[in-house]
């Protein structure tokens, strides 16, 4: 299996999990990507049919990309729907934050839930299921009512045999606290995505993944701005899928920069890369699921610290240090406590980049112009 981690949880179980049939609702690209995963991985059952939610264009685009590759057996797309299929026996979903999927959790009769990653929210979602509090976003007030019906949601969810189907590094510590509730926490490295056909990657030896924290009002525009056009060469930009048009206009107007609005997971566009490359983001899920991805091919994924000037009031302490501490987790494929790749190594090459050649991805640091062959640190 190519060093997959395909059938095997953080337990080393193998799964059973073969018999029956499953219903998926997706809400993004990556929540459908990774409901194929875990078809594939056979938590789903011998038949699974994943019901997309109309009216995201994002969506359409993965699900005609996915079109195009070798589909797990037994895996069927139906036409996309405004309305949530009721929770069958086995069920899939990304976002158990959503109002709909907890107050059909709360009303449907108990059966196997199966939850993929959803961003960084899946971390959260962990944090407190594992501590018994009601299911709410990270950001925003909830009202009573909201709270009761996420509170009664995770009561409900613990009680489906739930697993966690998951690509993102879960501390340690974080996933025996899972554990103990019940639920299983099963991990993958997109086995099924590594097998199919590659795609052709972009020409620039620099690749910057997009923001939403632009636009979520986290970190402020001017800065963001400065930075990319800092870097000082040739860049291909994969814009994220809630940026706003008109920061993507300012975008393109800096010199040497291309966009590439390709509109499905970098997931799928970027498992190419080769080595002379390298990938710079914001804090993200995809820095992880990439570092999972291209760790064996030795193609740098880097996070850049986010100065402190750069934050807005309305990112608080803990919401800035939980994407800190998280964007710098190692890959699955570092070693035991290794943490993030120290400045100037590439991770698991050890080299060592000098002075006057290429930037070293490892000490990319916004707020300073880089000399030419040079990033300021």
């Amino acid at each position: 299996m190519n060093g997959s981690l395909r059938g095997v949880d953080i337990e080393g179980r193998h799964h059973v999990d073969e018999q029956g049939s499953a219903v998926a609702w997706v809400e993004s690209p990556l929540q459908l990507l990774c409901v194929v995963e875990a078809h594939h991985a056979g938590l789903l059952g011998a038949e699974t049919r994943v019901v997309p939610r109309a009216g995201l264009p994002a969506l359409r685009l993965t699900r005609r990309a996915l079109n195009g590759l070798r589909l797990p057996e037994g895996l069927a797309f139906e036409e996309p729907s405004g309305r949530m299929p009721r929770p069958g026996r086995t069920w899939a979903v990304g976002d158990a934050f959503s109002g709909r999927v907890q107050f059909a959790l709360v009303t449907s009769i108990p059966g196997r839930t199966i939850l993929v990653d959803d961003g960084l929210a899946t971390i959260h979602l962990l944090e407190l299921l594992s501590s018994r509090r009601p299911l709410l976003r990270a950001r925003g007030k909830a009202s009573f009512g909201r709270s009761v019906l996420g509170a009664t949601a995770g009561f409900r969810l613990r009680s489906r045999k739930l697993t966690v189907f998951t690509a993102l590094p879960v501390p340690d510590d974080l996933a025996q606290a899972v554990r103990k509730t019940g639920t299983r926490l099963v991990m993958h490295d997109f086995a099924w995505l590594r097998s199919q056909p590659s795609e052709r990657p972009p020409q620039e030896r620099t690749i910057v993944l997009g923001t939403s924290l632009v636009r979520n009002g986290l970190i402020h525009r001017d800065r963001y701005l400065a930075w990319l056009e800092s870097i000082g060469e040739p860049i291909a930009y994969y814009p994220h899928r809630r940026e706003d048009p008109r920061d993507l206009e300012r975008v393109s107007k800096i010199p040497g920069l291309t966009i590439n609005d390709v509109g499905i997971p970098v997931e799928m566009t970027l498992r190419d890369l080769g080595p002379d490359q390298r990938v710079l983001s914001m804090p993200s899920t995809a820095v992880t699921s990439l570092r999972v991805l291209l760790a064996a091919r030795g193609v740098p994924v880097e996070t850049v610290e986010v100065p402190d000037d750069w934050w807005t009031a309305s990112a608080g302490p803990s919401l800035r240090t939980h994407l800190q501490q998280f964007a710098h987790h190692g890959s699955p494929e570092a070693e035991p406590g290794s943490g993030r790749p120290q400045p100037g190594e590439t991770p698991g090459s050890g080299n060592v980049v000098h002075p006057g050649t290429a930037p070293d991805p490892g000490s990319v640091r916004p707020g300073t112009t880089p000399d030419p062959g040079k990033v300021a640190s």
